[in-house]
């Protein structure tokens, strides 16, 4: 016999919700098989059959669990000649339908066991029309037309997964938000310079997410009490550079992390951003990709946001939100003029990142953005 376990999906991942079972309890199963969806606010991933036997499911469907808690366990496959027994005796309670017959004279058994059923399921819809009116679009008032006026429909485990950790992060950490604005005219000009020769020498576009990850990396190395973290009573001081960076899906937002930034030039950055988006596309990423980032950047402005604050990663010390272009006046060297400027936001736990720190970090982000000196 073996145990099913939720494996460790790394740091700050604590549980895991069963999403979906695709074999149901007492069935036969096969090396390899996939047995279960499990969910976390950060990913979804499947769990497979370490060997054959009889499936016995012990966390249903819909229920969080700690990691490393059993789910279900695998019997030897000897152990299925007891299960089949139960199966076969399965048809033996219909036999208590028969004394329903006699009380409807010459008329089946199931004309007057199907009536009375209806019965008493009439009358509580009745009494509960207004309840039900979403789910069965009914109206509560005569003539009404059939029009809901409104739908329930319970929320996914990722998205419960999800809250729960936002609600967390807000709990758990001090958060503050400064913020800044940087003038992107320098990038813009050099991705038209440069777009045409990285599609054709790396196949990839030049993005706008490989400046401010190289700019997120220069401000934690002037500013590096950003990248370090509170264990307990401790902090963690981090000497290396995983850039985790937000990605929107239909199910919710994944994480994944990009790996020692700063020994990386912007190509690099770019086809990695690629490979990961392409994961997230088609539902491959691996813990992996998800573990061990130390600060994040997300981009709002791709959905249009002019502003916002973004919420931690926890156990992070702080994230990036970038945000939509706009051509805005602006004042240089005395005149008014029109450039495309970006608002900027860093969020931070100030239990450890003091104001001064934080504003001077997102200072470091917009000199590093409006002077790019990055290896192209």
């Amino acid at each position: 016999m073996s145990d099913i376990l939720i494996p460790n999906f790394g740091e700050s991942i604590t549980t895991a919700t069963v999403a979906a079972w695709h074999r149901k309890d007492g069935d036969p199963v096969a090396k390899g098989d996939t047995l279960a969806t499990l969910e976390t606010d950060k990913v979804s991933t499947d769990l497979e059959a370490e060997e054959s036997g009889v499936l016995e499911i012990l966390v249903p469907e819909g229920e969080e669990a700690p990691i490393g808690a059993v789910l279900g366990r695998i019997s030897p496959a000897a152990g299925t000649s007891n299960a089949a027994p139960e199966e076969e005796q399965a048809p033996v309670p219909p036999e208590p339908e028969k004394p329903v017959a006699p009380e409807t004279g010459k008329d089946s058994a199931p004309t007057p066991a199907a009536s009375t059923a209806e019965i008493p399921e009439q009358k509580p819809e009745k009494g509960t029309a207004a309840t039900k009116q979403a789910p069965a679009g009914e109206s509560t008032k005569t003539g009404e037309e059939n029009t809901p006026r409104f739908i329930r429909k319970p929320m996914t485990p990722l998205r419960r997964t999800i809250a729960a950790r936002l609600v967390e992060a807000q709990h758990q950490a001090a958060i503050l938000t400064t913020f800044n604005e940087c003038d992107m005219s320098a990038v813009m000009e050099l991705r038209k310079q440069f777009n045409a020769a990285y599609r054709e020498r790396y196949g990839t576009k030049l993005g706008f997410m490989s400046f401010f990850i190289k700019a997120a990396v220069h401000a934690l190395k002037e500013v590096p009490q950003v990248n370090a973290k509170i264990d307990g009573t401790d902090i963690v001081q981090n000497l290396y550079y995983d850039i985790s960076v937000a990605i929107g899906t239909d199910k919710g937002l994944v994480v994944p992390v990009l790996r020692d930034c700063d020994q990386k030039t912007l190509p690099e950055l770019e086809l990695e951003l690629a490979s990961l988006a392409e994961k997230v596309r088609n539902g491959s990423l691996s813990m992996q990709d998800l573990q061990g980032g130390c600060f994040t950047i997300s981009n709002g402005g791709t959905y249009g946001s002019l502003l916002s604050t973004p919420i931690l990663n926890p156990p992070q010390s702080g994230i990036l939100g970038m945000h939509a272009i706009q051509e805005r006046p602006v004042v240089r060297d005395g005149r008014i003029v029109v450039r495309p400027m970006m608002y900027l936001a860093l969020s931070y736990d100030h239990r450890l990142v003091d104001g001064k720190q934080a504003v001077q970090f997102l200072i470091a982000v917009k000199n590093a953005v409006e002077n790019p000196v990055f290896e192209l």
